[in-house]
């Protein structure tokens, strides 16, 4: 049997840690962080335990990369599904997905976001990863099809805004509507309440 290509090396490898990452996203969300091992992720992968410790350095550098793995597909399926409106229009639109994305994960998935949001606040800090340089990629490409003569900054503003949002939204025992977060959201960049994926006819109030 001949050896393996090189291709064919990466893509394997690729895969199985496409496999722990979604492995991790999965039980995180049912059983919390604290009650996951390691073992368990591996279990539900389908892989070595040792393979886990290969490609990742620890739990929580493991955890940060599968939620911003998680929240870089999500926001990527929601600039690609069709249609897109042409000129101007795509901007303000491509806008109003970002926003629904990730509020949508703070909604649908909170146990997972909640945690992802206290690790990042804890001593550990913000990990940076590849899978999180490719939302943080995202995110600025959607702030120049906005229009803004300075994405770097932009960028930095809009991730803070969403950070601050998915807190509010899962604040334990002072949570804010998700619909009245991205009404104040579209009408900071002054977006009509239409655009995105609009969770009712009107915004919270009747008016943005």
């Amino acid at each position: 049997m001949s050896p393996r290509s090189a291709s064919v090396n990466e893509e394997l490898r690729r895969r199985s840690q496409a496999r722990l990452l979604e492995a991790t996203v999965e039980l995180v969300g049912e059983r919390g962080y604290e009650a996951t091992t390691l073992g368990d992720i591996a279990d539900r992968a389908g892989a070595a335990r040792g393979l886990v410790s290969y490609y990742f350095p620890g739990k929580r550098q493991l955890f940060q990369t599968a939620v911003h793995r998680l929240m870089h597909t999500e926001l990527a399926r929601a600039l690609e599904r069709e249609p897109v409106p042409e000129g101007e229009g795509s901007g303000r639109e491509l806008l109003a997905r970002a926003i629904d994305a990730i509020l949508g994960l703070a909604r649908d998935r909170p146990r997972l976001m909640r945690t992802h949001m206290a690790g990042i606040l804890a001593a550990e800090g913000f990990i940076q990863c590849a899978e999180q340089q490719r939302l943080a990629g995202l995110l600025r490409e959607v702030v120049v099809r906005y229009g803004s003569e300075d994405p770097d900054e932009d960028y930095r503003l809009l991730r803070a805004l969403l950070m601050g949002a998915v807190v509010a939204v899962l604040l334990p025992g002072a949570p804010m509507a998700p619909g009245r977060l991205r009404a104040e959201l579209f009408h900071r960049y002054g977006l009509d309440w239409e655009l995105g994926d609009p969770p009712g006819e009107e915004p919270p109030g009747g008016q943005i």
